[in-house]
């Protein structure tokens, strides 16, 4: 998948949330787990990054 796939992708997919959400105070819960979910894996990657393993493999 190239760069604007993957941009078009998440778009599309933000779009089909927000019409399926049309409260914006339960719009804005969802977008603030899904920030939590995002910063949450980049933290896992970066600790798996500083630990040398991969997919959660324990470091030898």
């Amino acid at each position: 998948m190239t760069s604007t796939e993957l941009i078009v992708s998440i778009t599309a997919a933000a779009a089909a949330i927000a019409a399926d959400i049309p409260d914006n105070a339960q719009l804005a819960v969802a977008a603030a787990a899904f920030v939590q979910l995002g910063d949450t894996l980049a933290v896992i990657a970066a600790q798996r990054d500083l630990c040398g393993t991969q997919s959660g493999e324990p470091h030898k």
